[in-house]
């Protein structure tokens, strides 16, 4: 495993250093000379050199990445790794949070690799104008019928949509939910849309300097009629302008301001990224789109086998109902589906709407809940409260149409590398320290190793929040017996000086009929997932090649060659993405409908749950407190919790009390309690507090 990726390791060093000599005079002038003298073909043509280059490192990385993943879930050390993280690493001052304006929590490790790219920007763009501001003198102006000054405004035009081209080649990467290369890093889909984000803001920047600088170039030499231009085969100003215009209004959607007030908006608006990439290879044509192609063809891939697991209903088998507007759905799944904790999942409730699709964190363990798996849900949004609304009226629907993605999450957790975790949550931040919790308790139970204490800090708004801490408890299943795991809760409730206790206030357990085409949620490729991406990926690529390659060779070459004519790049472009596609759809779908075949004898064997009675009672834990507990895991929980009304945590002095050599801090909820949280740890005044990002950018 370490051979496999210390060798896609090594490609993407030589994929960056490629990147760091593209716009020098060595590169340009006699590399690239080389490159194509010996690849150019009648197949390919000047497309050829290019993803050579630029596409295949990248998508053999993708397969290496692929292979490992698989290798490395078949060996099943996970646990053992993290504990020789633990001791072996030097790395633990670069992970220490940093708060930076602008881009928020950030360890050392991610700023020094952000100045990094930002050098590679700055050094292609001063290199770029190094090379080509040589060549302008008053002479070679003149002959243009241009002063110096424009033709060197011409050129940093030019030079400015190159190096956005740079971020355009990442930009995918991060928001690939199923990527087989994030993995090899360390790196999760949820926890790497900040870097979309922050590609994305240079990308535009970038872009729109390029429009801008071609726009008073054009005023100044009287060459407006260029905005109009639509060459067949060259650079297509028209369609470069609908790309941009495209970019700009999903840019402007992006802010803060108005993703959080209108999510539906910036949801929309955000597929015009079809239109953009479509028009961008209209633009600079397709030969040159190689460069930014295989983050978007895995994109694509990923986009694709999503599209196809959603079609799918799940079997939602109950819910419960909680006294803060909060839900858990129950879901039934296959005991092939593996996922780790503080994984999300996307759910789709068409009844509300058809397109759209929100993130929930898992609050189950696949290993102590093997056919079941769980997500809460509190109704904060429109879309939230009105699922809420359908399930807890006093006649609530006996069946409910969902659809899934996912589950996406990180490929291990290194938890029990700690002496002590301690969780800081607020309101529904609780979620993913759930998930945790019950991975312990599987651990603890089942394993027979030794776990971490546990300190978690909850801080809710009400008291009926505190239901939230009875998802600790799973809905049914095999009692569970934590009392070997070290627990104290520490719960404060801040708008409340003493309890609302209302006898009638219940915890509902409501149980759903399902459909007989409603399934279990599976893996989107079955067991061997990661050896199935790798294949789709390799196999697909190669079907596009010979396709190109043959189309290229008997029907562009001929023309070309015949009537001394260079083929439209548009239609080019128009083959291309076609081609991509059909590849693409083909080899998702075969691997996808031949694992469902699998899926659906596992669906078969599924036991029905219906009728069965959960662990917990219907009542409030927190609610009629003074009834006699129903089973030792309450009392245990009970036990384990301190409520503190009317006040606020002191979590620095909690933090600073920990002793123990090795504590891990988690921290989720609102911003300002990230922010202190990570001020915290990363103030040096404690070295044994170690903070683990759980980050949710969604």
């Amino acid at each position: 495993m370490k051979i496999i990726k210390g060798l896609a390791i090594l490609v993407f060093v030589g994929y960056l250093f490629l990147w760091v000599m593209t716009p020098t005079y060595v590169f340009k002038q006699k590399w690239l000379v080389r490159v194509r003298a010996h690849t150019t073909s009648t197949y390919f043509g000047t497309q050829g050199p290019t993803m050579l280059l630029y596409s295949f490192p990248v998508l053999f990385m993708a397969v290496m990445g692929s292979v490992y993943l698989h290798l490395r879930k078949k060996s099943n050390q996970n646990r053992n790794e993290g504990q020789k993280e633990a001791t072996n690493s030097n790395l633990t001052i670069w992970r220490r949070p940093m708060i930076v304006k602008s881009l928020g929590i950030v360890s050392k490790i991610e700023l020094a690799f952000f100045i990094m790219f930002i050098a590679l920007l700055v050094w292609s763009f001063t290199t770029y104008l190094h090379v080509s501001f040589a060549k302008i003198t008053p002479q070679s102006a003149a002959k243009k019928g241009e002063k110096v000054w424009e033709s060197k405004l011409d050129s940093v035009a030019l030079r400015l949509g190159l190096i956005g081209n740079i971020c355009l080649a990442f930009l995918f990467f991060p928001v690939t939910r199923g990527s087989s290369i994030l993995p090899l890093f360390g790196l999760t889909s949820e926890a790497s849309v900040k870097y979309h984000i922050w590609l994305g803001h240079i990308m535009m920047t970038l872009f729109s300097s390029h429009g801008v600088c071609y726009i008073i170039y054009w005023i100044a030499t009287n060459q407006t009629s260029e905005m109009l231009k639509w060459a067949k085969t060259d650079i297509s100003n028209v369609a470069g302008e609908l790309s941009l215009l495209s970019g700009l209004v999903m840019w402007a959607t992006t802010f803060p301001q108005i993703r959080r007030k209108m999510f539906e908006i910036f949801f929309y608006t955000h597929h015009l990224y079809i239109l953009f990439i479509v028009f961008f290879v209209f633009h600079v044509g397709i030969g040159y789109t190689s460069i930014m192609l295989p983050g978007f063809y895995l994109f694509l891939i990923d986009r694709f086998l999503r599209f196809l697991q959603s079609k799918e209903n799940v079997r939602l088998i109950s819910t419960r109902v909680l006294l803060s507007e909060t839900l858990e759905l129950n879901f039934s799944k296959s005991q092939d589906l593996s996922y780790t904790p503080t994984s999300i999942m996307f759910i789709n409730v068409p009844s509300i709407s058809k397109t759209q699709w929100h993130p929930f964190t898992i609050t189950s363990s696949s290993n102590l809940e093997p056919e079941k798996l769980s997500v809460m849900i509190k109704g904060e949004g429109s879309w939230s409260k009105k699922l809420y609304q359908i399930l807890s009226s006093p006649n609530p629907v006996d069946r409910l149409d969902v659809c899934v993605e996912g589950p996406y999450g990180p490929i291990s957790t290194n938890f029990l590398r700690h002496d002590i975790l301690v969780m800081v949550s607020g309101g529904s931040g609780i979620t993913p320290f759930i998930s945790i919790f019950r991975e312990l308790v599987f651990t603890v139970e089942t394993l027979k190793c030794k776990t971490p204490k546990i300190l978690m800090i909850s801080v809710f708004k009400d008291s009926s929040d505190l239901t939230m801490l009875e998802l600790l408890l799973p809905a049914f299943g095999a009692p569970m017996d934590f009392s070997k795991l070290e627990l104290q809760i520490e719960a404060y409730v801040t708008r409340e000086k003493q309890p609302a206790i209302d006898d009638k206030k219940q915890v509902r357990t409501i149980w759903l009929k399902p459909n007989s085409s409603d399934g279990p949620i599976t893996p989107i490729l079955g067991q061997n997932g990661w050896l199935w991406l790798g294949a789709i990926i390799s196999c697909s690529f190669v079907v596009f090649l010979l396709s190109i390659g043959l189309l290229t060779r008997f029907y562009i070459y001929p023309i070309d060659k015949n009537t001394n004519k260079v083929y439209p790049y548009g239609s080019k472009g128009v083959m291309n993405i076609l081609l991509i596609c059909v590849s693409i759809m083909v080899a998702c779908s075969l691997g996808f409908w031949w694992n469902k075949r699998k899926n659906a004898i596992d669906s078969k064997q599924i036991q029905n749950m219906e009728g069965a009675t959960p662990v917990g009672s219907p009542n409030s834990l927190f609610f009629n407190a003074e009834r006699e507990l129903e089973s030792l895991p309450q009392q245990s929980l009970i036990q384990s919790i301190n409520i503190h009304y009317g006040e606020r945590p002191n979590v620095k002095r909690m933090l600073f009390e920990q002793k123990e050599s090795n504590v891990g801090v988690l921290v989720c909820g609102p911003k300002n309690m990230k922010h202190e949280v990570a001020n915290i740890c990363s103030s040096g005044l404690a070295s044994n507090l170690h903070f683990e990002s759980i980050s949710f950018n969604w």
